[in-house]
């Protein structure tokens, strides 16, 4: 049976929303199991020059992660290895890295021609805003949906569903669909840990059930930036991520998501 979300409207006190905000920690040491807030902006992993069959750097360009570098440069060990390559570099905090730093890649895996590798960067880059050229994308990759758009049932406090669940375990990175502001990021009530973000078109994405926000709210966010980790968080049976389209900021102004998506050119 698939995961649900139990949401009922967030508690008001003086025509005030309830509403925590928390700063994501710097991961370091035993924390490395938080992956990877993008730098700033949406770039694409492209090698800083050619492999030799010594050595391979890459250099960071605006919007990379270590998630997406250790990726497209089929990097042995994921990031976590890559991290611990560079760590000198890097600092304690996998989660930042500044464009313009210079990495040194596995050589096993990158050096072997540096043509194919900006071939796959290139689609991995394409396949991540899932239509090239639209400056969206979903939330999760290509995860399925468990509990879909006004589902009706008593475990949710208006008698239907508002949003759509991702059918993800705990512990998947979470980006935003598109470039906007957050609003809000911290405990929410039934929805858990939750972030939303208004966009330029006036309308408020919300992601919720979250283990961890991984932004602020005031913190201006580009398309594809990991936001927050998948989790359990709140109102619900078990891990996955609740994604929500609102008119407004507030409960109850939900729209259905999975249009929306659609009407920016991103196909669930």
């Amino acid at each position: 049976m698939p995961a649900h979300s139990r949401h009922r409207k967030p508690k008001v006190r003086n025509g005030r929303r309830l509403t925590r905000l928390y700063v994501a920690a710097g991961a370091g040491g035993a924390a490395l199991v938080l992956p990877l807030v993008a730098a700033t902006g949406a770039g694409a992993a492209t090698p800083a020059k050619s492999a030799t069959a010594a050595s391979a750097t890459y250099k960071v360009v605006t919007g990379d992660t270590l998630i997406k570098i250790a990726t497209a440069q089929h990097v042995t060990g994921g990031w976590q290895q890559l991290y611990q390559d560079n760590k000198a570099v890097i600092g304690s905090n996998p989660g930042l890295i500044r464009p313009g730093t210079v990495l040194t890649l596995d050589a096993a895996k990158a050096a072997p021609q540096a043509k194919t590798a900006a071939k796959t960067a290139t689609a991995s880059t394409a396949a991540a805003t899932t239509t090239a050229g639209t400056g969206w994308m979903k939330p999760v990759g290509d995860a399925a949906i468990g509990t879909g758009y006004k589902a009706s049932g008593s475990l949710w406090s208006s008698g239907s569903h508002t949003g759509v669940d991702f059918l993800v375990g705990s512990g998947t990175p979470v980006h935003v669909v598109a470039a906007g502001t957050v609003v809000s990021a911290g405990w929410d009530g039934a929805y858990g840990n939750d972030v939303i973000v208004r966009h330029a078109d006036g309308k408020y994405t919300l992601y919720g059930h979250l283990s961890q926000a991984l932004v602020s709210a005031g913190q201006t966010v580009t398309e594809g930036q990991q936001i927050g980790i998948s989790g359990a968080t709140g109102n619900v049976t078990g891990p996955h991520l609740h994604f929500e389209v609102r008119t407004t900021p507030s409960y109850g102004s939900d729209i259905d998501p999975v249009a929306y998506l659609s009407s920016h050119g991103v196909v669930i």
